[in-house]
C-alpha cells in the first residue's frame, strides 16, 4: 500500500509448511510491517507482530508466526495503518496473532491490537500428528475494510478463516461492535483472501474447501482430491448492524478433476455488482441488491494469447479481479492445495 510517498508492506512466511521436514527446527520467523520510502526503497521503520525474539527450546524455536498476509489499510483521519495477522507457528502463543493491529503511520508504534482467536498455534506438521496441535489455524488472510455505519460512525471490518466477520470500533481500541458467522471455518475455510464493500453492504465469500471422495488419478500426490460438494457461498451483510441482507449458495461443481465450489478468492465490488471467483474456475457477477448471478464465465479452457504463449485457465484463488476504466482483469490458474493449474491473465471489455 502506497500513501504520501511511503510504501507499507506486510511480511509473511511459508515457514510453517517447512515443518513437515522432521529435521527442520521450527520456527524462527516473525511477521512484521515495514514502511519504505517510495523514492529510494530505504526503510523508515519495521514493527514485528511478535515482540519477543524466538528462543531455542530443545529442537523447537518460538514464539514464531504472526504473518501479515494482507495488504495494509490506511486511515488518513487517525494517521494509522491497519493490518491483520496470522497464527503462531510454534509455542508459546502470543497476544497479537489472529487479530487486527493499528499502527502509527509515522513511527510504526502499535496503538492497539485486537485478538479474536487466542492460543492458535499451528503448522503443517500438525496435520500429520495424531495428537494434533492447539490450532485451529484461523489466520486472517484478508485486509481490513474501513467504512461507515448508518449513523456516520467509522467502522473497521475484518473477515477471518474462522468463518466470522467482525465489525470493530477504531476509536475504542478495536472494540467489537458486531460479529456474524458466514462459514464453517477451518485450515482453508471461512473468509480466506478478502472481502469488499460498496458502502451500505459488505460482501464475504466463503472458502470452506474440503477434501473427500475417491481419487480418480492414482498418480495424484494429494491423499484425497477436493470435495466437489463442500465449500462456497457469498453473503452480503449490512455494515451498520451485521444483518444478513442475502446469501447465495455455491453453484454445483462439474465433473472436471480438481473441481471445488469453494470461493476462496478475494471479492471485488463495483456499483451494482459483486465479482467472486471460485476454485471451479468460474468468475461470477452477482447483483449487489439481491445476490442473483447475472454473469458467469468459465475460465477453464485453452486460450490463444497475445504473446503467443500456450495458456489455459484453472482455479480462481488468491487475489480477486481488478476493474479499471471499464476493463476487468483476472488471473486464472491456482494449483496449490489441489486446485486446477493455469497460466493466463484474462482481460474483459464491457459487454463481454
Amino acid at each position: 500500500m502506497a500513501y504520501q510517498g511511503t510504501i507499507y508492506v506486510g511480511v509473511a512466511s511459508w515457514e510453517e509448511s517447512r515443518t513437515t521436514n522432521a529435521e527442520y527446527p521450527c520456527c524462527t520467523f516473525r511477521g512484521s510491517v515495514v514502511a519504505l520510502r517510495a523514492k529510494d526503497g530505504s526503510q523508515i521503520w519495521k514493527t514485528y507482530t511478535i515482540a519477543e525474539k524466538p528462543k531455542q527450546n530443545g529442537k523447537q524455536w518460538g514464539p514464531s508466526g504472526g504473518s501479515v498476509w494482507s495488504a495494509p489499510t490506511i486511515d488518513p483521519k487517525r494517521r494509522l495503518v491497519y493490518v491483520t495477522t496470522g497464527d503462531n507457528f510454534s509455542a508459546p502463543a502470543t497476544n497479537m496473532t489472529d487479530g487486527i493491529l493499528a499502527l502509527e503511520l509515522a513511527s510504526g508504534r502499535i496503538v492497539w491490537a485486537k485478538q479474536t482467536t487466542p492460543g492458535d498455534v499451528w503448522n503443517t506438521a500438525c496435520s500429520q500428528q495424531s495428537s494434533g496441535c492447539p490450532g485451529p489455524d484461523h489466520d486472517y488472510g484478508s485486509s481490513v475494510l474501513l467504512g461507515n455505519m448508518d449513523n456516520g460512525r467509522d467502522v473497521l471490518m475484518a473477515g477471518q478463516k474462522s468463518g466470522v466477520v467482525y465489525a470493530l470500533d477504531p476509536d475504542k481500541k478495536g472494540e467489537i461492535l458486531w460479529q456474524v458467522r458466514v462459514g464453517q471455518g477451518g485450515i482453508n475455510g471461512g473468509v480466506q483472501w478478502g472481502m469488499a464493500s460498496d458502502g451500505p453492504r459488505v460482501y464475504a465469500a466463503t472458502s470452506d474447501v474440503a477434501r473427500g471422495g475417491a481419487n480418480p488419478d492414482p498418480l495424484n500426490p494429494n491423499p484425497q482430491p477436493l470435495d466437489p460438494k463442500q465449500g462456497g457461498g457469498l453473503t452480503a451483510l449490512r455494515v451498520g448492524t451485521g444483518e444478513k441482507v442475502w446469501y447465495t449458495p455455491p453453484a454445483p461443481c462439474g465433473p472436471k478433476p480438481g473441481c471445488s465450489p469453494a470461493q476462496s478468492a478475494a471479492v471485488t465490488a463495483i456499483p451494482g455488482l459483486v465479482f467472486s471467483g471460485s476454485i471451479d474456475g468460474h468468475l461470477r457477477a452477482y447483483s449487489a441488491e439481491e445476490g442473483r448471478v447475472v454473469w458467469d464465465f468459465d475460465t477453464v479452457r485453452d486460450y490463444q494469447t497475445v504473446n503467443g504463449v500456450k495458456a489455459n485457465g484453472g482455479s480462481l484463488n488468491g487475489p480477486g479481479p481488478v476493474i479499471v476504466n471499464g476493463m476487468l482483469f483476472v488471473n486464472s490458474g491456482y494449483a496449490r492445495g489441489g486446485g486446477m493449474a493455469g497460466n493466463v491473465l484474462l482481460a474483459f471489455a464491457p459487454g463481454e
